[in-house]
């Protein structure tokens, strides 16, 4: 008998996690599928606050949920992305392109960062697709460019790149022309935080709401 005295139940502590998150965090301006993602990322970060900063287009979470329905892809920028997102609920559809030699190839020949040149990997699978941006600001803004050269439209983007060079940027111009020019609906968290572990709560938490798991 441990004397250390702790809940061991997978179900139970989750149940507990998110009723005390409900409990802590303002959710009064989302809406019910919102808020859901709202309280994936205060539990993923253990940060009520990150919800102050949370911000949905319109339509974004009716669009991932469609999207998740009918298996479209999920495209990573990094494989932190990708290794964070639930494989029981998503399946095999996430997709990196960042280790491919050719990403590296054309980082080279272009002279850009490797997140950059990967999402010249992405062409052929954006078209209805979950674009996930955790981690590199010039890959989200490399992203907005496509589109604004007329490359195929993701059914979402869910960026939320992190750092203190070009994050903070990269989230206002998504905010600012992915759906108002382009048509596609996006989430976000403004400001310096994101990460990968934020983004793949994020759409992790949309896999849930697609099966009808809430909390």
């Amino acid at each position: 008998m441990s004397r250390f005295h702790y809940i061991r139940d997978p179900d139970e502590i989750e149940r507990r996690s998110f009723a005390r998150i409900r409990e802590l965090t303002d959710l009064s301006r989302f809406d019910d599928d919102q808020a859901q993602v709202a309280m994936r990322l205060v539990h993923t970060c253990g940060d009520p606050s990150i919800v102050a900063h949370l911000a949905f287009s319109p339509g974004a979470c009716a669009a991932g949920l469609a999207a998740m329905r009918t298996g479209a892809p999920i495209l990573c920028d990094v494989e932190m992305v990708r290794h964070g997102l639930n494989r029981r609920l998503l399946g095999k559809q996430a997709l990196c392109y960042l280790n491919d030699p050719r990403a590296a190839e054309i980082g080279r020949q272009r002279g850009e960062t490797r997140s950059m040149a990967a999402l010249e990997l992405w062409r052929e699978h954006l078209e209805g697709s979950i674009a996930a941006i955790g981690n590199a600001p010039t890959a989200l803004f490399r992203l907005l460019e496509l589109l604004d050269e007329g490359a195929p439209r993701p059914a979402l983007i869910v960026g939320m790149p992190v750092g203190f060079i070009g994050a903070v940027e990269s989230k206002q111009a998504l905010a600012a022309v992915a759906y108002a020019e382009f048509g596609v609906p996006w989430i976000t968290v403004h400001g310096l935080r994101g990460g990968s572990a934020l983004t793949a709560a994020a759409v992790n938490a949309l896999g849930r709401l697609a099966r009808g798991i809430r909390f």
